[in-house]
């Protein structure tokens, strides 16, 4: 739920002006719907497709993350320096994320054998 971090990457003076457009906006756009998608799996609680609204946050969430990975060495090819204060986002926040994300499907996957297992038990 704190994706709008990534935000960061469209404000002027908090990265330098030769930070690539084909980098910052989808980057801080796509961390915007994840965060979207993670509230709205947080208020649908434990509801019938609750867990409709994880997978979609985990997949979108973790799916943005590598893309703009991809788009910032790969595609777009940003300089490191044109992050300025906004650094810490790829260095410090994307490896929590990702490790956050992988952990959340293996919680997702193993749940949902349990849940396979316990139904053909019955």
């Amino acid at each position: 739920m704190f994706r709008f971090i990534g935000l960061a990457f469209t404000v002027p003076g908090v990265v330098g002006p030769s930070l690539a457009a084909g980098f910052s906006a989808p980057a801080a756009y796509g961390d915007l719907v994840a965060m979207a998608l993670a509230w709205v799996a947080l208020l649908m609680g434990s509801g019938r497709y609750s867990r409709v609204a994880i997978w979609a946050f985990n997949l979108w969430g973790f799916a943005d993350l590598l893309f703009a990975f991809y788009q910032g060495v790969i595609g777009v090819g940003i300089e490191p320096g044109s992050l300025g204060a906004a650094w810490f986002i790829p260095t410090v926040g994307v490896p929590l994320l990702l490790w956050s994300h992988v952990l959340v499907f293996a919680i997702l996957l193993r749940t949902s054998r349990s849940a396979s297992f316990l139904a053909r038990a019955a």
